[in-house]
């Protein structure tokens, strides 16, 4: 049974900055694509960043030249930089593979972003 274990959210101001982590417990993490995903209130779980096992990245349109997704295979840990963060970011953050069968999520992380 995999875990994945989100930290670092909290309550910043807007233009603020956050860094999330996500420590994956999985030996072959290195071969993983992950991904980050965030539900806000009232809206459907949305992909808005992932990695594949060789580095590359994708960042959903609306986080792209904000938000920076790397990774850490030795840590197996998925990290996620969020800088001039927008009230319209506040949601809970989780970390997951980017498709494919699902691990079973994470308690996911609380990012609120007051304007």
């Amino acid at each position: 049974q995999v875990q994945l274990v989100e930290s670092g959210g909290g309550l910043v101001q807007a233009g603020g900055s956050l860094r999330l982590s996500c420590a994956v417990s999985r030996s072959a993490f290195s071969i993983l694509a992950m991904g980050w995903y965030r539900q806000a209130p009232g809206k459907q779980r949305e992909l808005v960043a992932r990695i594949s096992s060789g580095g590359n990245t994708n960042y959903a349109d609306s986080v792209k030249g904000r938000f920076t997704i790397s990774r850490d295979n030795a840590k197996r840990t998925v990290f996620l930089q969020m800088n001039s963060l927008k009230a319209e970011d506040t949601a809970v953050y989780y970390c997951n593979v980017p498709e494919g069968i699902f691990f079973s999520w994470g308690q996911g992380t609380q990012v609120t972003v007051s304007s």
